[in-house]
């Protein structure tokens, strides 16, 4: 099965401007300390700056987000202008995946499978403390979430700015240089005309996860192939739709538990996924190689039958580590 690539890959680079100038206040009159709590309870800073802020808008509290707002993206700014040469090789890879290829039921309608809709990020920063802070994962939840949700086929990167400006906001919170390393986006609608014979899925995996199971040190981000008559059918059924996430569940870890470096090649090359052991599927499919135990798979859930062609297939992958070269 020959299917066109999906993966599109966006370089993302962030070059903070260095703003000059900076609105400062000789007196600062004490402001309620009800405000005072009210103001750190939404936005998280120091007792000093909530004061600043309150003072700054005559006690009006929505008024003093905003100005804080204002302030953390100038002082962001200034700071990671000053941080720009450090080295990041700390951090997360997210995972966001908005639509994997279910079967979509309508009233009144047929149903049809949904296409595919995900990202894989890379945040950088400079140490583990940050890395492991809660500032910093939904920070790169959020870009995965982005990424994924607005990518379009062949787009450029519109969200770029957002990003830096985010990154820029935490910078100012955390001190450390922050930077978005790497964005993969997969983004296929269905198949409209062989709908009821070709499907595509997706298969993810985070080493080291956090506690969201979303984010991790490793991460593997795989697109599935499947081929049937039957595919409507199956899709429909429980207990297929079951034993597919866990086979992609497996095909994640496989992918990100060995040095798995392309789906196939030569006969006795260890890096080809087809020709590693399937350890991660676990009982008798650990015995049999990748490319065997998805034939086998396939089969016995009557993907394929009468002599059609049909199965499951492995199409592409990515795989990252935190703090890899790139070429």
């Amino acid at each position: 099965m020959v299917l066109p690539s999906v993966f599109y890959r966006q370089a993302i680079s962030l070059s903070p401007a260095c703003f000059c100038g900076r609105a400062s206040y000789s007196t600062i009159q004490k402001s309620p300390i009800r405000l005072v709590q009210e103001l750190r309870r939404l936005t998280d800073v120091p007792i000093s700056k909530a004061r600043e802020a309150l003072a700054a808008s005559n006690n009006d509290v929505e008024a003093a987000r905003r100005w804080l707002e204002k302030d953390l993206a100038l002082s962001g700014a200034q700071k990671a202008a000053k941080v720009e040469g450090r080295t990041t090789r700390e951090g997360l890879i997210s995972v966001c995946v908005l639509s994997n290829g279910n079967l979509q039921r309508a009233a009144g309608m047929a149903s049809a499978l949904e296409g595919v809709r995900a990202a894989m990020i890379e945040l950088n920063c400079e140490t583990d403390f940050v890395g492991r802070n809660e500032l910093f994962a939904r920070l790169a939840a959020d870009i995965a979430h982005t990424a994924a949700f607005i990518t379009e086929h062949d787009s450029s990167s519109p969200y770029e700015p957002h990003m830096q400006d985010a990154c820029n906001y935490l910078i100012a919170k955390v001190g450390e240089k922050i930077s978005l390393k790497r964005v993969v986006t997969v983004v296929h609608g269905p198949f409209r005309e062989e709908s009821n014979v070709l499907g595509l899925r997706l298969a993810s995996y985070l080493h080291g996860a956090t506690t969201s199971g979303f984010q991790g040190r490793i991460g593997s981000l795989a697109i599935l192939g499947l081929k049937t008559l039957r595919l409507p059918e199956l899709m429909s059924t429980e207990t297929f739709v079951r034993d597919l996430e866990k086979l992609e569940r497996a095909i994640g870890r496989q992918i990100a538990g060995f040095d798995t470096r392309s789906v196939r090649s030569t006969p006795g090359d260890d890096t080809s996924l087809y020709n590693q052991p399937f350890m991660m599927l676990g009982g008798e499919g650990a015995n049999e190689t990748v490319r065997s135990a998805l034939d086998q798979w396939s089969r016995q859930r009557g993907m394929v039958e009468d002599g059609a062609e049909g199965g499951i297939e492995v199409l592409e992958f990515a795989k990252w580590t935190v703090g890899q070269d790139v070429d």
